[in-house]
């Protein structure tokens, strides 16, 4: 097995396939301890024979926004992916852990509606809790590895995946509610966004349950 480092490898995704698997699916999640915005869940699929991934490739929190979209851009060429969401109101209805699920799930459908039979992949899940099974209608081969995000290039592929799409929502957003500093906060609870709570209240895009006031 691949040891967790900085740099991702296919050293894992590599063990799958000789074992006979014609695809892994690497997925993370965005957003998962934001007080505001949608939970984001990344899904990448990689292929049998895949010799190479983009360079400069990582989990999504340790490279830079300008590096981030540079390999978001070409990302495609190492497979295909999606990302699925689940918003602010889900989540304070159903829990965070759930809506994690859901927005897999959401993400999974997306890859197979263009093409990508991910019924007989391998379904590589960063951590050690396995939040997908639950909210999948249908049960899929899926494993959990801790530390995946940083060096299983799957799963850092769509980690990327998530964290451009989801900061990308969140940068749109700060257009629409300037007061909580979502352009540099993304959500999360910065201490100006604290501050425009405490003088502009509450959006539909704050996770109500989560914001002591």
């Amino acid at each position: 097995m691949a040891g967790v480092s900085k740099d991702p490898t296919l050293e894992l995704e590599r063990e799958w396939f000789d074992a006979g698997a014609q695809l892994v699916i690497g997925i993370d999640e965005v957003g998962r301890g934001a007080i505001a915005g949608p939970v984001a869940v990344g899904v990448h699929a990689v292929r049998a024979g895949t010799e190479s991934f983009p360079e400069g490739l990582r989990d999504s929190k340790l490279i830079s926004q300008k590096k981030r979209e540079a390999i978001a851009a070409g990302i495609d060429g190492f497979g295909p992916g999606a990302v699925g969401f689940s918003t602010a109101l889900e989540i304070d209805e159903h829990g965070i852990t759930a809506m994690l699920g859901a927005a897999a799930r959401r993400a999974l459908l997306a890859l197979h509606e263009s093409g990508i039979d991910v019924t007989g992949a391998v379904i590589l899940l960063d951590g050690s809790h396995d939040w997908l099974t639950p909210a999948l209608r249908a049960p899929l081969d899926v494993r959990t590895r801790v530390g995946a995000d940083r060096d299983c290039a799957s799963v850092s592929a769509a980690s990327v995946r998530a964290k451009v799409a989801r900061d990308a929502l969140m940068l749109e957003a700060h257009g629409a509610h300037p007061h909580y500093a979502w352009a540099s906060n993304k959500g999360y609870g910065a201490q100006a966004h604290y501050d425009g709570i405490a003088a502009h209240g509450l959006t539909e895009l704050h996770r109500t349950s989560w914001i002591k006031r």
